[in-house]
């Protein structure tokens, strides 16, 4: 009994500590003080929200949001999404011959290979973005967005890899080889059976991919040069001495939303699939 007493303590500790911050970070996002603030409690507000959106003499009224630039905010989150959309379907496809290779080429450099395939996941980021600048800026590409895309498909890849591994590892591979013994092409095999048995692993690995380039920092710090992204900025916004703009809680609050609904909206679709079955 006492140690299912001490189990559930660290669980609550456990969860304090994961959540707590993110519960204070929500709750500061709606007052009314710059620097955030839980403690001094200035009034109820939703104006770090309304940033995105409010009337231009409105802002310039403001003394805390007129010292923000909110085109240059737009702007590197439209540069995070330009990031992101073509990271993603490169991360797919390299993930994905990656996966292939791995679970269906039957070779004793598999071993190897395997962690050739995952040394970027273990690289720290700040060599990865060096790494990417100084190849790309030897041959003659400046900085900017495209070495972004570059610096962060080299470790993103590795995530839809191991996620169409974990799925391919799970199909019969005996449905391929009769599909070939039957006459069918290797590429048909591959369209017929295999790709649309990845589906979901493809949807998931996707969706993995894309939070994992809109999130990261430290690679892209150092591949960007004169560009900027939403992580790049929150993060330059974040290093004010005078502490930082409470918009930048309200971000996180809107992601932390966007987050719980699609978590929560998968988990319907999934019961709903398994009742039908």
């Amino acid at each position: 009994m006492r140690s299912d007493r001490l189990l559930t303590a660290y669980t609550w500790a456990f969860l304090v500590f994961m959540f707590g911050p993110l519960l204070l970070m929500v709750i500061s996002s709606f007052n009314d003080a710059s620097p955030p603030s839980v403690t001094d409690w200035n009034g109820f507000t939703g104006k770090w929200y309304a940033f995105f959106w409010m009337p231009e003499d409105a802002l310039r009224a403001d003394p805390v949001l007129r010292a923000l630039d909110r085109d240059r905010f737009v702007s590197c989150f439209g540069n995070s999404i330009k990031v992101a959309s073509m990271v993603v379907p490169l991360a797919l496809l390299l993930g994905l011959a990656g996966a292939v290779l791995l679970t269906r080429w039957r070779s004793k450099a598999n071993g190897v290979l395997w962690w050739v395939l995952l040394s970027p996941m273990l690289a720290p980021g700040v060599v990865l973005g060096l790494s990417a600048l100084v190849f790309w800026g030897r041959l003659g590409i400046n900085a900017g967005l495209f070495t972004i895309v570059m610096a962060q498909v080299t470790f993103i890849a590795g995530y839809p890899m191991l996620i169409l591994m974990a799925r391919l590892q799970r199909q019969p591979i005996e449905l391929e080889e009769a599909a070939l013994d039957l006459g069918a092409s290797p590429w048909r095999v591959f369209r017929r059976l295999t790709l649309p048995y990845l589906a979901p692993a493809l949807i998931s690995a996707g969706v993995i991919a894309f939070m994992a380039s809109m999130e990261n920092y430290n690679t892209t710090m150092f591949a960007k040069g004169g560009s900027c992204t939403l992580a790049t900025e929150i993060g330059a916004m974040g290093r004010n001495p005078n502490g930082h703009p409470p918009v930048i809680n309200a971000v996180g609050t809107i992601i932390i939303a966007i987050t719980v609904a699609a978590a929560l909206a998968h988990t319907f679709l999934l019961r709903r699939e398994g009742k039908e079955e």
